[in-house]
């Protein structure tokens, strides 16, 4: 099959960079190429441009220019925002507890385990329900004095549920602990607001919306005290040394900006497909779940298990057939393991394992998504029979 023949439905493990995003980055690697740390002409210019970046980027959230911390990646903002701030209220007020959700994004989860693990911290998770959603009066009910820091992911990577983030942002301002969201997924498709959410840390990756791999950003509330995770100059506030990536930080401030004025527009697009995914599963393809929310989902995002089917085995029979979907389990050594977010909401091994995730993007066709469904029951059929 040639590649123009092949359907992209995985958008939220990375998106195409947009033209326009494109466009506005490539002057800053053969024009505007100077480091902005250096004084002269060269670095004023690259200097100039990422301030404007970051003011773009702080609008577009409702932040101040200081609050934004330009990083590599998402999972690096994560990293900085956990072990910054945990390191540095445990030094300010001897907080040695962490309270996340157990569906938390790889990023946070395997953070809180090494800070458990190798600086002694205390992690507690909170519960979920079928949803995979937090319930913000288990937020207050588990917050204590001596809690550092609290992440909770905005919209789930792997079922795409949306949490009640404005209502745990509050509780969490009540009692004066520093509130961090994964909101990698979420700033893709919503409106993203730091003052009505009660956020204290923020964190984005560009590749999500149509921006380049490679670099990401972390809303830092002024005042809040962080201890900086990667040390060298006294780039980025002294929280992230190292020479900016210019090129690419002006491409993820493009690309937000796009994202903001066409999300709605986007939204009422994806919509529909979505939901014909949804129904047309669940009605065509017995012993079938929904994961995740049914309506406070992500508009792009559609999620299942289907009983007793190699999830792995069914990614490359779609694969084969010019489809590119995701799953939730991973194979480690062999040996299929369910993800973590499929086993904190309740499902056994035998559903866990066959986890389809499909998300669209603004590429995305009605004609593609009835390709899918005209195969995707027939696959499944076959994984089955094939066990």
């Amino acid at each position: 099959m040639e590649y123009k023949d092949k359907i992209y439905l995985d958008y939220a493990a990375s998106t195409p960079v947009d033209q326009r995003v494109l466009g506005a980055m490539l002057p800053y690697f053969t024009d505007i190429y100077g480091n902005p740390s250096s004084i002269h002409y060269y670095g004023q210019q690259a200097e100039n441009a990422l301030e404007n970046a970051r003011d773009i980027v702080a609008k577009l959230v409702h932040a101040n220019p200081g609050e934004i911390i330009f990083t590599s990646c998402g999972t690096e903002s994560d990293n900085l925002a956990l072990r910054g701030t945990a390191f540095a209220q445990r030094k300010k007020r001897n907080a040695n507890h962490i309270l996340i959700s157990p569906v938390e994004h790889h990023a946070v989860l395997h953070t809180a385990h090494q800070l458990a693990e190798q600086n002694g911290f205390e992690v507690e998770y909170l519960p979920v329900d079928k949803y995979g959603m937090i319930d913000p009066s288990d937020v207050e009910a588990y917050l204590r004095s001596e809690t550092a820091v609290v992440s909770i992911i905005y919209a789930n990577n792997e079922i795409g549920t949306i949490n009640p983030i404005a209502e745990i942002g509050g509780i969490c301002q009540k009692h004066g602990v520093p509130f961090h969201t994964d909101a990698v997924q979420a700033a893709a498709h919503l409106s993203m607001d730091v003052q009505r959410d009660g956020l204290d840390l923020m964190a984005l990756g560009a590749h999500k919306f149509y921006g380049p791999k490679g670099v990401g950003a972390l809303f830092v509330r002024n005042g809040l005290a962080i201890s900086p995770v990667q040390t060298g100059g006294k780039q980025e506030s002294g929280l992230r040394g190292g020479t900016q990536n210019v090129p690419f930080i002006i491409g993820m401030s493009e690309a937000l900006k796009i994202t903001n004025q066409e999300c709605e527009k986007r939204a009422n697009t994806l919509i529909p497909m979505r939901d014909k995914i949804v129904g047309t599963i669940l009605e065509e393809i017995p012993h079938t779940l929904l994961t995740g929310h049914p309506n406070k989902r992500l508009p792009n995002h559609a999620s299942f298990v289907f009983e007793g089917v190699d999830g792995n085995a069914l990614l490359m029979m779609l694969d084969m057939a010019g489809f590119a979907c995701s799953s939730g389990s991973a194979c480690k050594v062999g040996i299929p393991k369910p993800s973590e977010v499929l086993t904190a909401i309740g499902l056994s091994s035998n559903w866990a394992l066959g986890s389809l995730r499909i998300t669209l993007g603004k590429e995305t066709t009605t004609d593609n998504v009835e390709a899918f469904l005209e195969v995707l029951p027939k696959i499944v059929e076959k994984t089955r029979s094939s066990k």
